[in-house]
């Protein structure tokens, strides 16, 4: 673009997004506190879904001194269903940084915002950019769509030279007395013009300068990207419950070597409490009796009667999970260290992976049943 070009091209998506931008939560002030929220729960998460729990979250965790003290344990339930729970945990790490190191304030420099837990380069420009405007331009999926197809760029955009090059252009394109208006223009106009299928060209603000769509292609833009091979993984899972509705939760694992396969446990069950789980190709009553002696140190249970819930599927990036769930209704809950015993209703209101509370509510669906 020329000089006059690129001003116009500014001035377009800068009117565009003042005049129609979505109302959301978060932007309703420049607080850096909220903007970083928002920002961590929006990645890999739709907008209509994290909009309920950024409102629950912020009014319980209303600045960062609030965030960085409360119970790690309270901080996961209020983000349970948001899924990779690495995000809350980094979070709050960040909260308590901020805290020790710059006595709750959130600081203005780049380096200073990347040195926090969990926040990257798109992380920290949206955040400077918008609370402070920081001359620095974001680059994430949306925005990567929209200068594939204002460049018709080809190839894999995640490819790390022409990730740098799309940075590149994405610096030269920012609006520099505007940063944070720009910033979520750019955003806006991926989340719902240029969106990955049907692009909407005929209400796109910028369209007169889109080499994509002179091109005839921007609809086959960015192309698509080989997906990893889904990987099948077997879990067996066993909800035992005592006489007085009792279930055994086990404590947040940690990666074992004792079988490579139980491996996927750990992140499965998001480091969090769950039901005893492992990892069992050919999942049966035989199996689990083996698992309870084994490494629950039960010693009684030919006399145990297993019942198979209903399967579980569920998804996590390239896994396709099945997990074959029992459950065991015993006298008395196995003494394990660490692990508590909790009601299989409380069992939804903890810090728990979508995966456990599938889990849980297919035990409860199956007792009402009986009844």
């Amino acid at each position: 673009m020329t000089d006059g070009e690129l001003n116009q091209f500014r001035e377009s998506l800068l009117n565009w997004f003042r005049t129609y931008q979505r109302t959301l939560p978060w932007r309703s002030n420049r607080d850096p506190y909220r903007i970083w929220i928002s920002e961590i729960m929006l990645q890999q998460t739709r907008v209509a879904t994290v909009i309920p729990y950024y409102e629950k979250f912020l009014a319980r965790f209303p600045n960062v001194k609030s965030l960085a003290e409360a119970p790690q344990d309270e901080v996961l339930r209020l983000w349970s269903g948001l899924g990779y729970y690495s995000r809350a945990r980094n979070m709050q790490k960040a909260a308590q940084q901020i805290v020790a190191k710059h006595g709750g304030e959130f600081r203005h420099t780049r380096e200073e915002v990347l040195a926090l837990s969990g926040i990257g380069e798109y992380t920290a420009a949206a955040i400077l950019s918008i609370a402070f405007d920081e001359q620095l331009a974001v680059l994430d999926g949306n925005v990567a769509r929209v200068l594939a197809r204002l460049g018709a760029i080809r190839g894999d955009l995640r490819e790390p030279k022409r990730w740098r090059q799309l940075q590149l252009s994405a610096d030269l394109l920012l609006a520099p007395e505007s940063p944070g208006d720009w910033n979520q223009a750019m955003m806006e106009l991926g989340a719902t013009v240029c969106s990955p299928r049907s692009p909407q060209c005929l209400l796109c603000p910028v369209a007169q300068f889109c080499q994509g769509r002179r091109l005839g292609i921007a609809e086959s833009l960015p192309e698509k990207r080989k997906k990893r091979a889904t990987v099948a993984v077997q879990l067996m899972s066993v909800v035992l419950l005592d006489s007085n509705s009792n279930a055994l939760l086990l404590p947040p694992p940690t990666a074992t070597t004792k079988n490579k396969a139980d491996d996927h446990v750990p992140s499965l069950v998001s480091k969090m409490w769950h039901f005893p789980t492992i990892a069992a190709p050919k999942a049966s009553a035989n199996a689990l009796r083996e698992f309870l002696q084994s490494e629950l140190r039960m010693k009684k249970t030919a006399s145990l009667k297993p019942e198979l819930l209903t399967e579980v599927r569920h998804t996590v990036t390239y896994r396709a999970i099945s997990v074959a769930a029992y459950l065991v209704r015993v006298k008395q809950l196995p003494k394990i260290a660490e692990a508590k015993s909790v009601s299989l209703l409380d069992t939804l209101a903890l810090s728990i992976s979508n995966l456990t509370r599938k889990i849980a509510r297919n035990a409860l669906h199956h007792l009402s049943a009986r009844r």
